[in-house]
């Protein structure tokens, strides 16, 4: 009996070890110039959002956060409607991004007054493809600029939740991302 246990251990042990070693995908970092992962994700305004489409209309910004209704992301979602009018100068389409579900952030985005929408990627598929998926499983706040061309313009890995909406237009100043001609 004790042979039969070792040598099940022995066999069992280093299957399982390539089993978890298969489902570990090796982590992504994209930077700019890489092409961004395009997605189809639901908003909290019930529509689905294709990156690819909106590209068509300019560039896009997707300031990935952590968690709905947490401190530091309900500081960001009230700069974001606070100061909106800051990014709104700019030809671009904007979004808070997480891996809440589309309920849970519609109700982040009611409740705190959004006026933009928020994504959802309850899947964490898209969360993986641009390298934001921590260990604990919660995307790190990483905002992504990215051109009509679908390549990065830039990665802000160091986002200021109070001040998210000014760092924003101050980015795509910085980009020269063309603004809104005034009618």
């Amino acid at each position: 009996m004790k042979f039969w246990r070792t040598v099940s251990v022995a066999i069992i042990a280093p299957m399982l070890a390539l089993i978890a070693s298969a489902e570990e995908v090796e982590p992504v970092e994209l930077n700019a110039g890489d092409e961004a992962p395009d997605f189809t994700l639901p908003g909290s305004d019930d529509d689905d959002y294709k990156l690819a489409d909106l590209l068509k209309e300019g560039p896009v910004v997707l300031a990935w956060f952590p968690k709905a209704d947490t401190p530091g992301c309900t500081a960001q979602c009230k700069s974001i409607t606070k100061d909106g009018e800051l990014i709104r100068e700019y030809k671009v389409n904007y979004f808070m991004i997480s891996v809440d579900s589309k309920d849970d952030n519609a109700a982040f985005a009611e409740k705190y007054g959004a006026d933009f929408t928020i994504l959802s990627d309850e899947t964490k598929e898209v969360a993986k493809a641009y390298g934001v998926l921590s260990k604990s499983g919660y995307p790190k706040r990483h905002t992504f600029y990215i051109g009509e061309d679908g390549k990065i313009l830039k990665v802000d890995r160091k986002v200021s939740v109070n001040t998210s909406a000014e760092d924003m237009a101050k980015t795509l100043e910085e980009l020269e991302v063309e603004k809104v001609e005034d009618t």
